[in-house]
């Protein structure tokens, strides 16, 4: 059983990724099904398309959401699941703590996948750090009755609790490849990805571009943003930013962005721009799915935290940790040298395939 605690959108994501998670488990030869919340007519737990709790509507089918877990135990008892992958929403309380103790005790295996660790400033980033406050309490007590924590960071163990090292996989058949070499004698393209955030840390390249400029230049960068703003002053923020910087003709907000408009702007770009500001909070070391997007699609890129996957491979340049702006001319100068084909730099990640990470989980709980 793959166990969310929100709702599933296949159009989403967060979704997708969980999609691909899934489909790589069933090549693992493993039966799988998705536990999820639906909302579209009432608040209800699903497992694939069965509904196995409805709990209404209105506040009281919130709180019994949020605390009735039973009818997953119950079927995973009744479906003989053996194996329990749950993806944290950071809820450890003792219901949650009930329901892995009772998996537990019918003689299941469970785990539970960490996304981002540590986690605790990105919610205060986001200023909901209130949302995590009982998670604080009990998630070293609840992280005692799993047989691990997956995660994509390099800990060892993550409160208490022996961790699963994996990476952020991909789906090779769902990222096409940038098939257009580009002529890039006069200019050069770049392009970044994401449901933007302070530590993308685009505001880095932004000034960084503006530096660039303040002489003038025969050769011409521009910067494509691609997706939207998590919230409505971030992106204020940031527009202001190019139009105090007189950067308008050079950063082009595209929105979001999916299917084959964004293919093709793939094949119109050349590098890719990663998280520049993951140190704003206190991430030194993390695996993100965006780095392994862009090398799928056979481009290099740049990033300023630490990933083990990447930091030595010969198409990404690393930039310093810290708020200095990017400096466009070591990107120039980076990208000029190297030899690379979009092909070389896609086969370079064979091995963080989804199936291949999931594997890694499967072999270590059997």
């Amino acid at each position: 059983m793959f166990l969310l605690f929100h709702g599933f959108d296949p159009n989403n994501g967060i979704s997708k990724k969980i999609s691909y998670q899934v489909e790589a488990l069933k090549a693992c030869d493993m039966d799988v099904h998705l536990c999820y919340v639906d909302e579209t007519v009432t608040k209800r737990r699903m497992v694939d398309d069965r509904i196995i709790a409805d709990y209404g509507n209105g506040i009281l089918s919130k709180i019994r959401k949020r605390m009735e877990f039973s009818s997953i135990v119950k079927y995973a008892i009744a479906q003989k699941i053996e194996f329990v992958y749950i993806r944290s929403n950071h809820n450890a309380n003792p219901f949650t703590i009930r329901m892995v103790k009772r998996m537990k005790q019918a003689g299941m295996k469970v785990v539970m996948e960490i996304p981002t660790y540590p986690y605790d400033q990105e919610y205060e980033a986001q200023g909901i750090k209130r949302q995590i406050f009982q998670d604080k309490i009990f998630r070293k007590r609840f992280a005692r009755h799993l047989d691990a924590i997956v995660t994509f960071s390099d800990y060892t163990e993550i409160f208490g609790q022996k961790t699963i090292r994996i990476s952020n996989g991909i789906d090779f058949d769902s990222v096409r490849m940038k098939t257009t070499v580009n002529d890039t004698t006069k200019e050069l393209n770049l392009i970044g990805v994401a449901e933007i955030h302070k530590w993308h840390g685009f505001d880095r390249l932004v000034k960084g571009l503006a530096q660039y400029y303040a002489q003038p230049q025969d050769y011409l960068v521009r910067f494509h943003v691609v997706g939207y703003f998590f919230s409505a002053d971030g992106e204020a923020e940031f527009k202001k930013m190019i139009a105090d910087n007189g950067m308008e003709q050079y950063v082009i907000l595209h929105g979001k962005m999916h299917g084959e408009a964004l293919d093709d702007l793939f094949n119109r770009c050349d590098f890719g721009i990663g998280s520049l500001g993951r140190h704003r909070v206190n991430i030194q070391r993390i695996k993100t799915l965006k780095n392994r997007e862009y090398a799928a699609r056979g481009i290099p890129f740049v990033y300023s935290e630490t990933d083990s996957d990447f930091d030595e491979k010969p198409y990404v340049l690393k930039a310093p940790a810290d708020e200095t702006p990017v400096d466009i001319n070591s990107i120039l100068a980076f990208y000029r040298q190297l030899q690379m084909t979009p092909q070389a730099i896609r086969d370079s990640i064979r091995d963080l395939s989804w199936k291949h990470q999931m594997a890694t989980v499967v072999n270590s709980i059997t």
